[in-house]
């Protein structure tokens, strides 16, 4: 089983907490992903401010698309495996913010996320959420 859809297991049933990062306590989507990170790499890699929902939002800002790119290294849409991170943009126009990990691909695509009002869920990959992805990232697991 892959390290990185085993931590996020872990994970399920997190009560969703904006800007929170505590696995079974509460956890965003980059709280979720920070912590999956400080169970397979060890320490973030930086400090995280403060962030309103609309963060980015106003100016424009690719925020949370550029610091992936600091962090982690980018895979081609079509050559994402379980494991990887994927960015949505929740809506046309948007700035690109929410976070998931890729649990399964083809038929059965499915992926983990903190969800507002649902917590940390494992979501059907399905064409709604499909057609939101713009980017996929790969974390540096300390066993590769």
């Amino acid at each position: 089983m892959n390290t990185i859809v085993t931590a996020a297991r872990g994970w399920i049933g997190t009560p969703y907490l904006h800007q929170a990062s505590c696995k079974g306590a509460g956890a965003d989507c980059l709280g979720l992903i920070r912590g999956i990170w400080r169970e397979v790499v060890g320490a973030e890699p930086e400090p995280i401010p403060p962030y309103s929902p609309d963060w980015s939002e106003p100016q424009s800002d690719e925020a949370l698309w550029r610091a992936a790119l600091r962090h982690m290294r980018p895979v081609p849409l079509d050559a994402a495996a379980p494991g990887d991170v994927i960015l949505f943009r929740m809506r046309e126009g948007a700035v690109a913010k929410h976070l998931g990990i890729l649990t399964a691909t083809g038929n059965r695509a499915a992926f983990i996320h903190a969800y507002s009002g649902l917590g940390v869920v494992e979501s059907a990959l399905s064409t709604p959420w499909a057609r939101r992805i713009v980017a996929c990232f790969q974390i540096p697991a300390k066993d590769r």
